[in-house]
């Protein structure tokens, strides 16, 4: 039993040990570092590169109940996130290059991966898992298209948010907290007047753009939305999104702020901070003009300037089943962000899913079928959606989730209550489900 996995990223790192987990040898190729993409920066496997964050940690939230799932079916991922995690509130965040790092240490240790560094463009005969990502190479591109159609797949734009030095944040201007205190006080907050945020706001959206081809506003993913572009959209768009100051009380003031924006630790040592929020196409000489004029930030140096890059999705419904496998082609599996999940975690899940269930085909075994009720079943089940006529990327959420039987008084009671139902199928799929 063989099984080649293109791309080692998330998603091709999780399917791949899942595969090998389980008694299937697997060939993986990754093309870096003999190539790389302009956002990503090292030669490590699973590497993050819009945002050290793998968002919340709550059960109260659907990518919480995703992670949760996934640490009690032994996913690698969550188990090196898990192991290399940052402070950061509620959320699973992780020092960028420790996790990279301890991914690609295991998957080539494990005595059935080989992993090969080329470029592939085309697909190998056998059994094949495409997880080249949405930064996929050009050429393995046009012969997906070539093999898919025309109408196959949609491109959209993605933007991953500058870095600045801790030591170069300036506190007099800025305090350590966390939204509502909680959590620990992990974040950087750098709040802004009225006066302050006018200026900054009209220096955004007048500010020169990186030329980007093909690049349009109406095409940019809600969900990874490029500051300037949603600046743009109105005065106070900011204030309900990345600048929103509800929650943060100045301990200066004893008061919210009109608007704050917040640092990330990006590293275990907490010596670089990610702008959360703040991804972003402008020119490097524009981002440092623009993005200075926050108070906290008024001398700060940029370890990385944001980058904008093509993501490239597919157009799942028509194309895939709900174990993520080619309908015209089934021994062609695609995994991770390229089939519509957006989100690391999400990626995860698609490349989890596809491992166990490949591996499960080639031993002769029937499927596990995970339910919609489960956060895995949900998004597998959403990308294969027939009845879906205008397809998007989707993060997970409990609107794919089937809702209760009864009602519950509140969110996050509610919220909870189908956490708890999905974690229960969960345990009686673990036997089956773990190698």
């Amino acid at each position: 039993m063989h099984v080649t996995v293109i791309g080692a990223g998330l998603a091709g790192s999780e399917c791949a040990w899942q595969l090998a987990e389980r008694g299937v040898d697997v060939t993986l190729c990754e093309m870096k570092p003999e190539k790389k993409t302009p956002a990503h920066e090292t030669a490590y496997f699973a590497e993050l590169c819009c945002s050290n964050s793998l968002r919340s940690d709550q059960l109260e939230n659907a990518v919480g109940l995703l992670k949760e799932e996934l640490r009690r079916l032994g996913s690698l991922i969550l188990q090196c996130a898990d192991a290399t995690r940052v402070e950061a509130g509620g959320a699973l965040a992780v020092d960028r290059h420790g996790f990279a790092r301890m991914v690609t240490e295991k998957v080539r240790s494990h005595p059935r991966i080989t992993v090969v560094e080329k470029e592939v463009t085309e697909l190998p005969d056998g059994e094949v898992v495409v997880a080249s990502g949405p930064l996929t190479s050009d050429a393995l591109a046009e012969r997906l298209l070539q093999l898919l159609g025309a109408d196959s797949g949609l491109h959209f734009y993605d933007a991953a948010a500058p870095l600045v030095s801790a030591e170069s944040v300036d506190m007099n201007y800025a305090w350590m907290g966390s939204r509502y205190d909680k959590g620990t006080a992990d974040y950087v907050n750098c709040p802004m007047n009225q006066e302050e945020y006018d200026a900054f706001w009209q220096a955004l959206t007048t500010a020169e753009e990186a030329p980007v081809h093909g690049f349009e506003d109406g095409k940019v993913f809600e969900g990874c939305m490029p500051v300037e572009v949603m600046a743009r959209r109105g005065h106070d768009t900011l204030l309900y999104g990345p600048l929103k100051a509800r929650g943060l009380d100045d301990p200066r003031t004893g008061r919210w702020p009109y608007a704050v924006v917040q640092l990330r630790r990006d590293n275990a040592d907490g010596t670089v901070y990610n702008l959360v929020g703040f991804q972003t196409h402008l020119r490097f000489p524009e981002q440092r003009r623009v993005f200075s004029m926050i108070p906290a930030l008024h001398d700060a140096e940029f370890l990385r300037y944001g980058v904008m890059h093509r993501n490239t999705f597919l157009n799942s419904p028509r194309l895939l089943d709900r174990y993520y496998r080619l309908k015209s082609e089934p021994r062609i599996s695609f995994a991770g962000q390229m089939t519509g999940v957006e989100g690391y975690v999400e990626s995860a899940a698609s490349g989890f899913l596809v491992g166990v269930e490949t591996a499960r085909r080639l031993l002769g075994r029937a499927p596990v079928d995970f339910p919609q009720e489960t956060a895995i079943g949900a998004l597998g089940l959403y990308v294969s959606n027939q009845s879906i006529t205008v397809f998007q990327p989707m993060n997970i959420n409990f609107g794919i989730i089937p809702p209760l039987a009864h009602r519950v008084k509140g969110k996050r009671n509610k919220n909870a209550e189908l956490s708890a139902r999905s974690l229960a199928v969960i345990e009686t799929l673990k036997e089956e489900v773990l190698p």
